[in-house]
């Protein structure tokens, strides 16, 4: 009787997640516990860092079979709802969502700053030749540098692309996953508030921060309303494969500008948004379980990240020292690190720097025009990365 109690407890033991667990396992725990202490307690990117973090969290329960493996082929919850990122639908659904908030105002009256948010896309190219120098599939290095844009849904699209099936078009295995990725962009995008400044700082002199711009010019409804027309006209026409983000991104911003589908606008951008960012976020965290992310890859992730989105802001910050001269003091140097794509914390932050430097500065609404710039340049940058890489 006792021997048959005793093998029970052993057969219960054998087949629960504790005999199965690894330092790896462990290691992935605390680090999707980090992510939802970020997220929680200091606020960095919650709505979309909390549901990555927990769906980490889930994928690394040893044998709860809730991770999502095969590239989303597989069984269960999760696989199902990676779908939408397989089958390329749940980022431009969010790019939809992203259209209906913004205001292109900013850019409209300040047509120069598309070239701020294009020289901030200087990181991923950069980011993508030193992928390909230690040896990276031009897949990976494509992944990798999309995360010089600081657009998570982008970073998203391209990666699944790249990635998203697992195996190279040689039959290897690739050594990096779309959460990997995703996280990656996410974090970077959190810590803009502690990457940002030193490099906005050393880059330029307390005259060049303290430049008051003049205020832009007031924006008629007419061009408001051509603006995401002809955006998604000379993009698709010049990058067709960047049409599926900027065209939904446009779309968006159409209803938005129209005035006359606010039950629509309303519905893309609170309820269709918070229901696709749960569904993405969860999914995509379910991808990193400990055996895909616990590899020497991850940490070129991270390092080649980092790289990417400070080399973006550089980039940014540096054209917007040439646009400082060629102007002859007018433009503020300090709104061209808003040129990554992290809507509208690159901005504030834009602001912050420039305030500190003279109290009297106010450069949030001329860093608004290079940041959603941005987000038209990342969405260009992927396209030219999806056209010129074979996947």
């Amino acid at each position: 009787m006792l021997q048959t109690f005793l093998d029970s407890i052993q057969s219960l033991w054998e087949v629960s997640g504790f005999a199965s667990l690894t330092w790896r396992h462990c290691l992935m725990l605390l680090i999707s516990f980090g992510l939802m202490y970020l997220a929680i307690k200091k606020g960095f990117e919650p709505l979309l860092l909390l549901p990555i973090a927990f769906g980490m969290f889930l994928a690394n329960l040893p044998m709860a079979g809730l991770a999502v493996e095969n590239g989303g082929l597989g069984e269960g919850l999760l696989n199902v709802l990676y779908t939408g990122v397989r089958l390329e639908l749940f980022p431009p659904l969010i790019f939809l969502g992203i259209g209906c908030m913004t205001d292109f105002g900013p850019l409209i009256a300040n047509p120069k700053s598309f070239l701020l948010g294009a020289a901030a896309q200087g990181g991923i190219f950069a980011a993508l030749i030193g992928a390909a120098a230690l040896g990276l599939t031009p897949q990976e290095c494509a992944s990798i540098a999309i995360i010089g844009g600081a657009d998570g849904p982008t970073a998203i699209y391209v990666s699944n692309q790249m990635i998203g099936s697992g195996i190279s078009p040689d039959g290897t295995p690739f050594s990096l996953s779309v959460g990997t990725i995703a996280v990656a962009a996410y974090s970077y995008m959190a810590l803009v508030p502690v990457i940002q400044p030193p490099i906005m700082k050393a880059l330029t002199t307390k005259k060049e921060r303290s430049v008051v711009m003049s205020n832009l010019r007031p924006i008629s409804k007419t061009e408001k309303i051509i603006f995401p027309i002809a955006v998604t006209l000379v993009v698709s026409l010049l990058v067709p494969a960047a049409a599926p983000l900027v065209g939904m991104l446009m779309f968006g911003n159409l209803l938005k500008e129209s005035g006359v589908c606010s039950r629509l606008v309303e519905t893309a951008s609170n309820a269709l948004m918070n229901i696709i960012t749960i569904m993405l976020g969860v999914s995509v965290g379910a991808t990193t379980s400990a055996d895909s992310v616990v590899n020497w890859s991850t940490l070129k992730v991270i390092l080649l990240g980092l790289a990417a989105f400070s080399i973006g802001t550089a980039c940014g910050v540096l054209f917007g020292k040439i646009m400082y001269l060629v102007t002859g003091g007018k433009v503020n140097p300090l709104i061209g690190s808003a040129g990554v794509s992290a809507v509208p914390m690159a901005a504030r932050i834009s602001q912050k720097v420039g305030a500190e430097a003279n109290p009297t500065n106010f450069l949030l609404m001329h860093a608004m025009g290079p940041n959603v710039a941005g987000v038209i340049g990342s969405a260009v940058a992927a396209g030219v990365l999806m056209a010129i890489v074979p996947h």
